[in-house]
């Protein structure tokens, strides 16, 4: 039976019409990625609208093909322009700039490329082995289990925000509410509709997922375009070239950074981006030559690029197992699940088993293709590059309009688009994250659905939610972190307060 779904997962992935969709995605994703100002996720959530006339398993490669490829891009300029094409490369951008003006520039892409397909191949390692284990034990799930985890995520998404972490419950709150926009879920009742029959299904998912991430992107790329990017010459031969003697000597760094990498895109909200800061900053504490950190360090390069390709596969188990996403990325494509008729939960693997293996294909595919395509992308990148942002954004605007409104139609969408983009660029001009906003619509009907039904089984008496072992667990893991939190909020607080 395994071995049949196997074949015939392997048979859709390297169908020629399937081969050809992730090829154009892969190179949607490349230029994406290399562009600075654009990131994996506004790829993402420009590619799903176009998906949604594709069959779920082309639709699966073309999401991982575009991810892959995108966070890999995003070392592109970095390494020519000191500017990371995505979050995901911020963390070793100086590094990688560094290198390349010291006349390294080959081997910094070359880091930068084989350490990401390495550490894609790791996160999908564990993706396959750890999924359908994870789905086993989710099965004995109740909805008490449920909205303890989902509450455990939420939480979570808000922990591991960089900076303020007030900013990050902001976020998060703004996405629940956005969640309660519609029709109640128990009762039917219309809430914050304001007789809008347009609003009484909620915020179109697509549209608001390309206003958050595509038009906030674009708002900040245009308030810019009075700074003139310049790319360093340099032309690039044997980008391979000392890359294994570099990974042979940080090879305890590269495993590292896979591994820490993989369990951070598993955490709920976390990311590549902020999975390459915590590698990055472990690699500097444990490093003997911590000094060169910033200043065009090939261990920095080495822990960092390691795990941002890794959180991507890390990501997609919570997304599959649980229903609850990862990183935008996930978030956005579980959206698209349920477009597919695939409903993401611990019987996906079961329901829909030829999908869920191709989907593991995609990603041992994708990652292995990073090798050539990346080479090509960097044989190119000066062409990339150079193209002006003047010209590009008008264009990418236009893809989201139609994107949005060719989902269902409906031109609502696009006024939803728009309007969703301005309130995320203002979030992101006052240092308030995105990505728990997201988790909150994504996960705020899931949160109260469970809840209520809870409460209905206890007959309204809280305390019995955490009447069984796992709930109690998984509740007592999320008041942890909440004092956690609590605790090192008090001590910014005293530390102000002693300062001033």
């Amino acid at each position: 039976m395994i071995d049949g779904v196997f074949w015939t997962a392997l048979a859709l992935v390297f169908e020629p019409q399937t081969l050809m969709v992730g090829l154009a995605a892969a190179m949607f994703g490349l230029f994406v990625g290399a562009v600075p100002g654009l990131s994996a996720t506004m790829a993402v959530a420009l590619l799903i609208p176009v998906t949604f006339f594709m069959p779920p398993v082309p639709a699966l490669v073309a999401v991982v093909m575009t991810t892959a490829m995108a966070i890999f891009a995003g070392d592109i300029p970095s390494v020519l322009l000191r500017i990371p094409g995505t979050p995901a490369s911020a963390a070793y951008t100086d590094d990688a700039f560094a290198m390349t003006k010291r006349g390294q520039g080959e081997l910094a892409m070359g880091i930068c490329l084989v350490t990401s397909a390495i550490g894609g191949l790791f996160g999908a390692v564990v993706l396959v082995l750890l999924a359908p284990i994870l789905a086993d034990f989710a099965i004995r799930f109740s909805s008490f289990e449920y909205f303890w985890l989902v509450l455990l995520g939420l939480t979570c998404a808000v922990f591991v925000c960089h900076g303020n972490m007030i900013k990050g419950t902001v976020s998060l709150l703004l996405g629940l509410f956005i969640a309660t926009i519609g029709l109640d879920p128990l009762a039917g009742f219309p809430r914050f509709t304001f007789e809008v029959r347009d609003l009484y299904s909620g915020l179109p998912f697509i549209a608001t997922m390309v206003g958050m991430f595509a038009v906030s992107e674009i708002l900040r790329t245009v308030t810019a375009l009075g700074q003139p990017l310049e790319v360093v010459k340099h032309q690039f031969g044997n980008v391979f070239a000392g890359v294994w003697r570099v990974l042979r000597r940080y090879h305890w760094n590269m495993w590292r950074g896979n591994a820490i990498g993989t369990a951070i895109g598993i955490l709920p909200g976390a990311g590549a981006d902020i999975a390459a800061w915590i590698s990055y900053s472990v690699g500097k504490r444990f490093s003997r030559t911590p000094e060169t950190f910033g200043k065009g360090s090939e261990e920095g390069l080495v822990d960092a690029g390691a795990a941002n390709n890794a959180a991507v596969a890390g990501a997609w188990v919570p997304a599959l197992v649980f229903g609850i996403p990862g990183d935008s990325v996930t978030a956005i494509v579980i959206g698209m699940l349920f477009l597919k008729g695939l409903q993401p939960g611990p019987m996906i693997f079961d329901n829909s088993p030829v999908e869920t293996t191709a989907l593991f294909i995609a990603f041992f595919v994708a990652n292995l293709a990073l090798l050539p395509i990346g080479w090509l992308a960097i044989k190119a990148s000066g062409y990339t590059l150079s193209i002006p942002r003047a010209y590009l954004m008008p264009i990418i605007l236009l893809f989201c309009m139609v994107g949005s409104f060719a989902v269902n139609n409906d031109p609502f969408a696009i006024l939803v688009m728009l309007v969703m983009g301005v309130v995320a660029f203002l979030m992101m001009e006052n240092d308030i994250p995105i990505a728990p906003a997201i988790l909150g619509m994504v996960l705020g009907d899931q949160l109260e659905k469970t809840f209520l039904t809870s409460l209905m089984k206890v007959d309204g008496e809280v305390s019995r939610l955490i009447e069984r072992p796992i709930a109690a667990w998984l509740a007592a893991i999320t008041v942890i972190i909440w004092a956690m939190m609590l605790w090192s909020a008090w001590r910014q607080w005293r530390a102000a307060k002693t300062r001033a």
